[in-house]
């Protein structure tokens, strides 16, 4: 689909809030955007960085997914090689490094241009708070709470699309008996235990979700309603047999091709069909809330900027975090990555089907906090050193990996 400029209003300059001479410097930006979506996207800070000031974005893409890229992040910032920004996640993945006093304060420029009366929700700039202070940029809004359907797969199998994940679990064995993967899923231990997330909330029920992920309720996490899930986890698990591949875009490019039938994946997989040149609603289908709970959670992607002993690399990167939350490029860059802008005052009249949901679900206010906001970073690798185990093998039980869950939660911060 092709987007065109929305509003003559984004024809206008930016307006930064910045005084006195700065003089061009080189920003470098570490980020994990590497497939093609992402890459479109990122390239849209870019833009608009080096035609609207006076300074060169440098461009510092780290290939194998924020898994691989943030200990290279933390490990340059703490080791004093900081770049002038950085990619985390909202949440609590930066946490240590601004304890450390590592990062800019932010504070002054957003009270300045009012990002706590833009941010929505508010939970995502509360993300970027530490002590009542600001340290970084909320740039979108991802969810990973979605299943994308691929409708030559269905076709090829001869069963409609499902509309829910009980349906697409009856539909399993047709896809599989027409040389389909029912399921496709890379490797890496972040999807497998974003899946496992996204199939708990569908599953289990936005109750019994929160007491586990917000109140660390080790009870429930080993009660009956986790029982569920876990079982429904063990079914995809099956049905994910013949994924073989790495990347999360690999197994995205399955669904596009018909290889596959679904991907449980956020929503930045948009930004693949997109690039594939594929429409929302013909070529393929996506449910938030795998189509049993309808609820997107509010993750996604915020940037950070390490202190640099220069003045004028200060000034330019208060100039990229004031960007990067303006309304021309808030609808660029989001209608690229397939994300939701984290201003509530864009017009988005150019979104797919699928974005509109997103963004549909996000006025009733049916959402819920990441997993990175709620869980450390610790407990969030411990969960994925977890999920990685079950998902690969069938030598742990649901039950065994139920336990082994509750006894995490039990013990997180």
């Amino acid at each position: 689909m092709k987007y065109r400029m929305l509003t003559a209003a984004f024809a206008a300059p930016v307006a930064l809030h910045f005084t006195g001479p700065a003089s061009a410097v080189d920003l470098e930006v570490t980020h994990w955007w590497t497939s093609g979506g992402e890459a479109a996207a990122v390239a849209e800070f870019a833009k608009a960085f080096n035609e609207k000031t006076e300074h060169n974005w440098v461009d510092g893409a780290i290939a194998g997914s924020g898994g691989v890229a943030r200990p290279i992040m933390i490990s340059r910032i703490t080791g004093g090689d900081p770049m002038g920004a950085t990619q985390f996640n909202h949440g609590r993945q930066a946490e240590e490094l601004v304890e450390a006093g590592l990062m800019l304060d932010l504070t002054e420029l957003a009270e300045k241009e009012g990002w706590k009366d833009l941010v929505h929700p508010s939970s995502l700039l509360d993300s970027c708070t530490l002590d009542g202070r600001i340290y970084c940029v909320p740039v979108n809004i991802h969810s990973w709470q979605w299943i994308w359907l691929s409708h030559k797969a269905f076709q090829d199998a001869g069963v409609a699309v499902p509309t829910n994940w009980d349906e697409f679990v009856a539909a399993a064995p047709k896809l599989r008996e027409a040389g389909k993967v029912p399921l496709a899923m890379g490797n890496q231990p972040w999807q497998a235990s974003g899946a496992f997330g996204v199939i708990a909330i569908a599953i289990s029920g936005i109750d019994a979700w929160k007491a586990v992920n917000i109140d660390k309720n080790a009870e429930v996490a080993a009660g009956p309603e986790y029982a569920k899930v876990f079982q429904a986890a063990a079914n995809a698990r099956e049905f994910r047999k013949g994924s073989n591949v790495q990347d999360w875009n690999q197994a995205t490019n399955m669904v596009i091709t018909g290889e596959a039938g679904a991907q449980i994946m956020g929503d930045w997989a948009q930004g693949e069909f997109q690039v594939a040149g594929q429409t929302a609603g013909e070529d393929y289908s996506c449910l938030p809330g795998l189509g049993v709970n309808e609820i997107i959670s509010t993750g996604g992607d915020a940037f950070y900027f390490p202190k640099l002993d220069d003045p004028e690399k200060e000034a330019a990167q208060l100039e990229l975090a004031s960007l990067m939350l303006s309304k021309e490029v808030q609808v660029s860059f989001n209608l690229k990555k397939g994300s939701l802008p984290v201003r509530g005052d864009v017009d988005l009249a150019a979104a797919n089907d699928c974005m509109k949901k997103g963004l549909a679900i996000l006025a009733t206010g049916a959402i819920l906090p990441d997993g990175n906001q709620t869980l450390s970073p610790d407990t969030q690798g411990q969960i994925e050193d977890l999920m990685t185990q079950f998902w690969s093998s069938d030598e742990i039980s649901a039950d065994e990996a139920q336990k082994r869950y509750a006894e995490i939660i039990a013990s997180a911060d």
